[in-house]
């Protein structure tokens, strides 16, 4: 264990955390690389195609696409909070150094507060689009969309800035292990030499708030939604609003159980190993399955993906077959 020469009363404060990651079977710490290496990069080329496509797409220009592909960005950037470092322990390097423990546990606390609010962002849209289709473009200009991401952001950071600066407060003297494959609340708050009794207060207060607050809004908007749907009288019509919801109700479920779970619990009911396996749901799969999902499910994605397809396959045959001059 490495400590620092400065002293917290009878103790040294920790330099460096060892995070000990998934598991520390030897035999699978090969397999569990490899995977984990597939999840990263198709979370990468997924996320970065799905951000091109959408800008690429003229028909793709709409406000549900614009929280899509900030939902993207922020996917691309809440998955490399995790998998770079948790790749180089599955090799050899498991320390973190104090400054990088904290840095990783404020932008992985950012990220996963911003996507809680980008999820009741695009409920919201959903719900305009669907119970006041005519009012649409009144209620959801680029103004009003720019500005709803942006809250967003700004959510994510405050929440973030709040819990670790509190964090930050506490005295770490060792011992200097993480039983967890990143820096996460409840971890280092059991590593801390003094009672945090008022992070742990904290951590409930402000997660339990948002997640609640925000599942709310959820579900009231899909509420209003589906009497809306169930008012159309043609079953094509049904089929087509709901259509345009189910990518996000399943994202919502994918997300939001597995964080949930993880973020409501108080350090003294928190089960490491549920944790472990929550944490791999929305850190790693999630952000790679989201862009599965509203490629695979969306009908306009799908005929954009097509579109851009077919227009490269000719640009390609342009190049290589040119016409004739004269």
């Amino acid at each position: 264990m490495q400590y620092s020469n400065r002293a917290e009363g009878n103790h040294t404060a920790v330099t460096h955390f060892i995070l000990l990651g998934l598991t520390s079977e030897p035999t699978l710490q090969t397999p569990l690389f490899v995977i984990f290496f597939l999840i990263y990069l198709i979370t990468l080329t997924g996320n970065l195609g799905l951000m091109a496509l959408i800008k690429t797409s003229p028909q793709l220009h709409t406000p549900m696409y614009f929280f899509l592909c900030n939902l993207s960005v922020v996917d691309l950037c809440y998955s490399s909070v995790f998998a770079p470092k948790l790749l180089l322990a599955l090799v050899e390097n498991k320390t973190i150094s104090y400054p990088a423990c904290f840095l990783q546990h404020f932008f992985f606390l950012m990220f996963v507060t911003t996507e809680v609010f980008l999820l009741a962002v695009m409920a919201y849209d959903r719900y305009v689009a669907i119970c006041n289709p005519l009012l649409y473009t009144v209620s959801m200009p680029q103004g009003v969309c720019v500005q709803l991401v942006a809250a967003s952001y700004m959510g994510g950071i405050l929440n973030s800035l709040i819990q670790t600066c509190c964090l930050l407060l506490l005295p770490f003297c060792g011992p200097n292990t993480i039983n967890h494959y990143f820096c996460d609340t409840n971890p280092l708050l059991k590593l801390s030499c003094s009672h945090s009794h008022l992070n742990e207060l904290l951590l409930v207060i402000l997660n339990g708030s948002i997640s609640m607050s925000v599942l709310v809004l959820i579900i009231t908007s899909y509420v209003y939604i589906l009497l809306s749907i169930l008012r159309i009288r043609s079953a094509e019509g049904r089929h087509k609003a709901f259509s345009t919801c189910a990518s996000h109700l399943l994202t919502v479920t994918l997300f939001y159980i597995p964080a949930g779970l993880s973020h409501m619990q108080s350090a003294s009911k928190y089960s490491l190993e549920t944790e472990k396996v929550t944490a791999v749901f929305y850190t790693l799969l999630v952000p790679m399955l989201n862009p599965l999902i509203y490629s695979l499910r969306n009908k306009d994605v799908k005929d954009a993906l097509r579109k851009a397809t077919a227009n490269k396959l000719i640009a390609s045959c342009s190049l290589t077959n040119p016409a004739p001059v004269g």
